[in-house]
């Protein structure tokens, strides 16, 4: 068959930006739904003396097509030329049931407007999904055009595509100096948690884990801390089928922990928590279950889970760090993730919403104090997040303190467009050296193209998709690779 009429009968089906339209759609139909579970019930501290309880849950979201309020207090749908020409938004109101209980008896419920979402043209959220080509000539727009970009104060504003290390993967790297040969890296990723844990080895063979506040801890002591007490279990978690004389040097320097308490005690003590007992073993427990290895949960029942993980780690380090196995490239595409725009709003909705829901706090107790309060429908102020979120937008400011990942869409011609929608950065500096990071990879073939990159300090740093590249989610391929492993026998722990 004609290579020709292959690639016209794919174009008919996709477009050069499919990945970034079914990322936003994710976004909408099911990110935005786990971020509302994930903040759970509103819990006062300061609450109206007749009351013994008092929670605000917020429950179902939604999200309607783009649509605009008069100024006579009129409502209709807006379309994206209009938003071009009138130099506003093109966005949508965010409608929560929010419901206020008392003492367990629910008091108040109502749906209500806690801002706007810009909406990315073509989406399934966009009024011009689905039209054909003379309804989009109809409507002013160009029945060629992408979409996958935003309008924002009558700007096209597009998100980058974000090339970052793979998450929840441990990286091993030989240093050149310093007291450890190597060094293993681990940036546990959950939700807006993003916790790099780091693995090394002293000269005297004691290995020690770092994390947050826990700074060089041997690793032995965690292990025991998480439930896996017994040196067999964990020398046999640890390997199976080879014999390393490193383990048997860190369990006998913690052999005097016999048990759960002597081990968070102990790690109590070294990272120099409060003198009370039961505080400082609560505390450090509950740090524990949060911030170590939080994408395996975050719930006391995962400890043990953690524990075996944790061996598996120290296995995998110790086998690279003495049998000389070559640690992993990290320049390989293998251990690189995209972020596309439905990720990035994801981290962006997540922290802003969480802003949202302090302020409301802040406004109850403050009504509470004055002893004002009637109802929770005067606390909500819609204005917050969609100006927070207007503002990550307009200025590409995002989460965490990058910078860049916004930019005013390239319209010089159709091709500097197409361009620009497939552009994918990397958030190394352009100012350091970072020779391997901007070199071409074997692993690009098929994935980026190979010429198109600036010259000067961002070379290689900047990068384009290839025009037939497509971006899996990794929820997909995630429960793709759980299904295959069940069918082969293999059984989660």
């Amino acid at each position: 068959m004609n290579k020709k009429i292959i690639i016209q009968k794919y174009f008919e089906e996709n477009s050069f930006v499919e990945s970034n339209i079914r990322s936003f759609n994710n976004f909408i139909e099911k990110d935005i739904h786990k971020i509302i579970q994930e903040i759970g019930d509103v819990i006062p501290t300061i609450i109206p003396q007749d009351m013994q309880d008092f929670r605000i849950k917020l429950e179902k979201i939604s999200i309607t097509k783009p649509q605009i309020i008069e100024a006579d207090g009129s409502k209709r749908d807006i379309y994206p030329m209009e938003a071009r020409l009138r130099k506003i938004s093109y966005a949508a109101p965010i409608n929560l049931e929010i419901s206020a209980h008392i003492d367990g008896v629910q008091r108040e419920a109502f749906t209500t407007q806690i801002g706007l979402l810009p909406v990315m043209l073509k989406s399934k959220y966009c009024h011009l999904h689905g039209m054909k080509e003379d309804e989009l000539i109809k409507h002013g727009e160009d029945p060629h055009d992408n979409g996958g970009y935003f309008i924002l104060n009558g700007n096209e504003r597009v998100l980058m595509t974000v090339e970052d290390l793979a998450a929840n993967t441990m990286f091993v790297e030989e240093n050149k100096i310093g007291t450890s040969r190597y060094t293993a890296k681990v940036f546990s990723e959950r939700g807006s948690y993003r916790v790099p844990h780091v693995i090394e080895q002293a000269k005297d063979g004691l290995i020690y884990l770092s994390f947050t506040r826990f700074k060089k801890i041997p690793i032995t002591a965690v292990i025991k801390a998480l439930g896996l007490i017994k040196d067999s279990e964990i020398v046999q978690a640890i390997s199976e089928d080879r014999e390393f004389d490193d383990i048997f040097i860190n369990l006998f320097s913690t052999a005097d922990l016999k048990n759960e308490a002597d081990a968070v005690d102990f790690i109590s003590k070294k990272i120099g928590m409060s003198p009370l007992q039961e505080q400082r073993l609560e505390k450090t427990q509950d740090n524990l279950d949060k911030y170590l290895l939080p994408h395996l949960g975050i719930e006391p029942k995962d400890r043990k889970y953690k524990a075996i993980n944790l061996c598996k780690l120290l296995r995998r380090f110790l086998i690279i760090s003495k049998e000389d196995i070559k640690s992993q490239d990290k320049d390989h595409y293998m251990n690189k993730r995209l972020k596309l725009s439905g990720d990035l709003l994801s981290d962006l909705f997540r922290v802003q919403l969480r802003a949202l829901v302090n302020d409301i706090l802040y406004n109850f107790q403050r009504l509470v104090k004055r002893g004002k309060f009637h109802s929770i429908k005067i606390i909500i102020r819609d204005k917050l997040l969609t100006s927070r979120i207007n503002s990550a937008m307009a200025t590409g400011v995002w989460v965490g303190g990058r910078k860049g990942l916004s930019q005013n869409m390239d319209r010089t011609n159709f091709l500097a467009a197409t361009s620009h929608l497939q552009r994918v950065v990397s958030l190394l500096s352009a100012t350091q050296e970072n020779f391997a990071a901007r070199a071409l990879h074997a692993t690009h073939w098929g994935r980026l193209c190979a010429i198109e990159t600036p010259e000067g300090t961002s070379i290689g740093l900047r990068k384009n998709l290839a025009l037939l590249a497509e971006i899996t989610q990794e929820e997909i391929v995630d429960g793709k690779l759980k299904k295959t492993f069940e069918e082969l026998g293999m059984k989660a722990i």
